[in-house]
């Protein structure tokens, strides 16, 4: 049976939802729906009627493209407000011939009870390896033998009020939240790989109005702060030099601008009219130097907060957000934050995008978390799976006809 699952990620730009199906290790995507968000304020939600107006829409969309309702979710959130703790959990094993994943399940139980932060709700554990009997460090214990398994855990906490408002948002909605997962966890799901797996770098997630640095060690998020500053700036700065309204200096940015003057030309102008009728030359190297100062300045200003954040010795820098799409970003961002700085490459299809990151990774890790523990899941009964079954077998169809004719 096909297994399939939901994410969302209410953004402060829009709201992006996907349904994707896990088919041994290639994740393929059944449906996906973005709408423009409203009721929030420079990062934070100040309707949360708004938003849930838009998160209907937004589940509206997916309903109408697969004929199927979305019940059941993982959620990604921005981690505000957010703190660590690191305890020990040790447990007896059910069967001493060979650690399963309920012994991990019982693990991370354990850790969780020993930690309760008033304010704070736990939201994601992470064990530190493991050890067995032989006391030895293992990433996966499951198959061998042991009396006990013994690991340290991460715990991660985030603010109650601010993990509230997010609940409280799905629950007008009518939806059951089956995980949750902090975005910049979400983000290095969606990169992971098993090189960074054994390394200490940086994740750099440029939002519509605020940028988060992570910190992550071998997987496991040790760090993260919140810069003000972000893909809004841009616009805003467009708007001011040109006097446009902000969605028109959005459309010029994403149709026009280029993030780096090494890559714009001169000579190619575009003739616009501004908020007051007038008609405007706009060359596309003049735009640009607009762009890149503000990129240059957020990158800057990662750059110093990652020195803040750490000390230790970075392996990668990796950046995410709709802004790194533009032209000449990694030439920008590797003079700023050197040699070791990329931007990430989507490669799953019809989400070739990285504002889709948070939303691919948000279901991945869900997906791993289960095959740590292993445990199934589906967020659909076998009626709705077999349903899409049939969306996919009459796409496939239309997809031959037109190839034929």
């Amino acid at each position: 049976m096909k297994k399939v699952y939901t994410g969302i990620d209410i953004g402060e730009n829009s709201i992006k939802i996907a349904v994707m199906e896990k088919t041994l290790d290639t994740y393929n995507l059944l449906a996906k729906s973005e709408v423009k968000t409203k009721g929030f304020e420079k990062g934070k939600i100040i309707d949360i009627k708004a938003v849930a107006n838009c998160l209907t829409e937004a589940l509206d969309n997916i309903s109408k493209e697969l004929n199927i309702p979305i019940s059941k979710v993982i959620l990604s959130v921005i981690p505000k407000d957010v703190t660590y703790d690191i305890v020990d959990s040790k447990v007896k094993t059910i069967d001493p011939n060979m650690v399963c994943g309920e012994d991990v399940t019982n693990l991370i139980k354990e850790a969780a009870k020993k930690n309760n932060k008033e304010g704070y709700e736990l939201v994601n554990s992470f064990p530190i390896g493991y050890k067995l009997d032989d006391n030895k460090l293992h990433m996966d214990p499951k198959g061998l033998k042991s009396n006990y398994l013994y690991s340290k855990v991460l715990l991660t906490f985030i603010n109650r009020k601010d993990l509230y408002e997010y609940l409280n948002i799905l629950n007008i909605c009518n939806l059951e939240v089956v995980d949750i997962v902090l975005n910049p966890v979400a983000d290095y799901y969606a990169i992971k790989n098993k090189k960074i797996d054994k390394e200490v770098g940086i994740i750099i997630d440029i939002g519509e109005s605020e940028t988060t640095i992570s910190v992550f060690n071998k997987g496991i998020m040790i760090k993260s702060s919140i810069i003000s500053g972000g893909s809004r700036n841009v616009d805003h700065d467009i708007s001011y030099i040109y006097k446009l309204g902000t969605k028109e200096a959005r459309i010029l940015k994403e149709s026009y601008a280029l993030a780096s003057t090494r890559y714009a030309d001169k000579y190619d102008v575009l003739e616009i009219k501004d908020e007051a009728g007038q008609l405007e030359k706009i060359s596309q190297y003049k735009l640009t130097e607009i762009v890149e100062a503000r990129v240059e300045e957020l990158l800057n200003l990662a750059k110093k907060e990652i020195k803040t954040l750490t000390n230790r010795k970075i392996s990668y820098i990796i950046i995410l957000g709709g802004l790194s799409e533009m032209t000449g970003f990694n030439y920008i961002a590797s003079s700023i934050l050197g040699e070791k700085a990329s931007v990430w490459s989507s490669t799953t299809i019809g989400m070739r995008h990285n504002k889709y990151a948070t939303l691919i990774g948000t279901i991945k890790y869900f997906v791993d978390k289960l095959d740590m523990r292993s445990k199934s899941y589906n967020m659909l009964d076998a009626d709705l799976i077999n349903e899409i079954s049939k969306i996919d077998e009459n796409k496939m169809k239309e997809q031959i006809d037109l190839m034929l004719n």
